[in-house]
């Protein structure tokens, strides 16, 4: 037996909005789809679950911009640090 083609993130979103509208069945909504019941179950769970977090104020993605700022940041230090430490070192001999 085939193994099924992974769904892309757009599809598993609108199978959890399909469930969660109740215009369907999850048996229904799994049989258009291809999959098992509990992968449809699994998709609204996430929904729910990860749903508010679309709303929050801090998104993951700022969240990671102000890190990789941060450590561009300490790596500019480290490095001047570096810099001067070879300089100490090479004027000392």
């Amino acid at each position: 037996m085939k193994k099924a083609k992974p769904l892309t993130p757009q599809v598993k979103f609108q199978i959890a909005l399909e469930v969660v509208k109740g215009e369907r069945s999850a048996v229904e909504i799994a049989r258009a789809y291809g999959i098992h019941p509990n992968t449809v179950y699994k998709y609204r769970d996430e929904l729910m679950t990860k749903g508010a977090s679309l709303f929050s104020e801090k998104t993951p993605e700022k969240e990671y911009e102000k890190k990789i700022r941060e450590l561009e940041q300490l790596i500019g230090k480290k490095e001047v640090e570096i810099a001067l430490l070879k300089n100490f070192l090479g004027q000392g001999r």
